[in-house]
């Protein structure tokens, strides 16, 4: 499970530094000049967004997987074959668009390029989860995965850490784009080359790679079962106890306070920046008005 969570999150960075996914940047951009707060809150409204298209997918594809688990050999043959053949199609620069498949999804694209504000970027993130023509096989490969998770929660998670994987880098992309140098954008989104006559790009050549290595990985490993924990078994027991420990209601309590305190704080900010200023401050600040004198 620990390598699956792993695949998605990269399966995630990867879908948006594909050629389609920087198609996205523009947009975001778009919706989030302005503070950090401002960039913060578009960036969660976005992952909502792709949370709405992509967890429902993963739920339903779990709960079909969970149908097939007694026949476990099939399944886990058959999900390293497909895993292979969407890699190999994802680094060869065949595609296909998921959104096509899924009813609705075109009116989406056109409601989000033709909102502003949040509702735009909750649109965009919603269209953004699922379109994309070169994106389509590492969808298609998480998705996959998901399926072979055998539970619809498992599943569900699967697709949410996906998403996570495409929110946080956007992120971090907006907040810095503009202090990056032409040589690290390009580095970022990318190049194309030809190979036996085919135009390739380098993002999607190592897509696909990796998920023909999942694939292989998939299949040597029985569906990951025997697959090595990414964290060690001391580490897990000490999350396990920490857990046990927090879970107590003083820190529910503690947490809650926090929570407070932080949504009081940043109210009174706003409030303080919307405050009207005087009638003294504007004459201040316009020297062509004329400022009576006292006698």
């Amino acid at each position: 499970m620990d390598i699956s969570l792993l695949a998605a999150f990269l399966g995630g960075i990867l879908a948006l530094l594909s050629p389609c996914g920087a198609l996205l940047l523009p947009a975001f951009f778009a919706s989030t000049l302005g503070s950090r707060m401002r960039l913060l809150l578009h960036g969660g409204i976005f992952y909502l967004g792709l949370t709405i298209t992509l967890v429902p997918l993963g739920l339903g594809l779990g709960a079909l997987g969970s149908l097939v688990t007694s026949y476990w050999n099939v399944l886990v043959i058959g999900t390293a074959v497909l895993l292979i053949v969407l890699g190999a199609a994802q680094a060869l620069g065949f595609g296909f668009d998921v959104a096509k498949y899924l009813p609705g999804a075109d009116r989406l694209q056109q409601q989000a390029h033709s909102r502003t504000g949040a509702v735009r970027t909750l649109l965009l993130g919603a269209a953004s989860g699922v379109a994309g023509f070169c994106a389509g096989p590492i969808l298609g490969a998480i998705l996959t995965l998901a399926m072979a998770q055998g539970g619809s929660l498992e599943a569900g998670l699967m697709l949410a850490v996906y998403g996570l994987g495409m929110v946080v880098p956007l992120t971090l992309l907006a907040a810095v784009w503009t202090r990056l140098s032409p040589r690290t954008i390009s580095v970022i989104r990318g190049r194309g080359f030809r190979f036996l006559g085919r135009q390739l790009h380098t993002t999607s050549v190592i897509t696909g790679l990796l998920i023909i290595a999942i694939g292989v990985l998939f299949w040597v490993t029985n569906g990951l079962v025997d697959a090595p924990s990414l964290v060690p078994a001391g580490v897990q027991r000490w999350l396990q106890s920490s857990a046990g420990v927090l879970s107590s209601p003083v820190w529910d309590a503690v947490l809650v306070a926090v929570v407070a305190a932080v949504i009081i704080s940043l109210w009174a900010l706003r409030r303080r920046r919307s405050r009207p200023v005087s009638a003294d401050q504007n004459r201040s600040a316009d020297p062509s008005r004329p400022v009576r004198q006292s006698r």
